[in-house]
């Protein structure tokens, strides 16, 4: 036996332990990686277009009782810093009536209120859905994509052909989408017959 095939052999049998060593701990890992990987995978299932829609409707009902709290919390904000006013009956409030001018700035408070009252339900909608929000994000750009690709031109609009839903605000499940596609339809057809 030459040296040469000595130190190969040695060679070998040292490398031999090392790759099943590192066989042995890329194997693990990986089982470990996919193992992990199954149970995010488990976590996070794909949303299901009855599902987008339910969440949908959630985020509109919370975004309309967000409103409704803002606009009563900036009625009752307005009404606190108006009813301590003094007032003198007798001065007009840029020309016009001290009670005239309070109850318009009551009614421009709350209607304030009721317009800063998406902003605070979409972030209580995205605390609440934090593990599907990516896939609802997904799924909502993906059906306003197919809601643009499918909406009608509304310059052939008239009282008796109105435009179905433009933006697809009321669409709640997939029957109204087929209704409203089969809305979107019916006005094409009718543009094109009648001009």
């Amino acid at each position: 036996m030459s040296l040469f095939s000595h130190t190969r052999l040695a060679t070998v049998q040292l490398i031999r332990p090392l790759t099943a060593l590192s066989y042995r701990t890329s194997l693990l890992a990986s089982k470990r990686f996919t193992s992990t990987s199954t149970q995010d995978s488990l976590t996070q299932e794909p949303l299901t277009w009855t599902k987008f829609f339910d969440l949908r409707k959630q985020q509109r009902r919370i975004n309309i009782g967000c409103s409704v709290f803002t606009a009563i919390l900036g009625c009752n904000a307005s009404w606190l810093y108006l009813s301590n006013m003094e007032i003198d009956p007798m001065q007009t409030i840029m020309g016009f009536d001290p009670l005239l001018a309070i109850s318009a700035g009551l009614v421009a408070s709350g209607f304030l209120g009721y317009l800063m009252g998406p902003l605070i339900g979409s972030q209580v909608f995205r605390i609440a859905n934090r593990k599907r929000l990516a896939s609802f994000e997904t799924k909502d750009k993906e059906f306003l994509k197919r809601v643009v690709e499918n909406r009608v031109n509304p310059s052939s609009q008239s009282f008796s052909n109105p435009v179905p839903d433009y933006y697809g605000e009321k669409i709640g499940s997939l029957k109204e989408y087929r209704q409203w596609l089969r809305d979107c339809h019916a006005y094409r057809r009718k543009a094109k017959e009648f001009l």
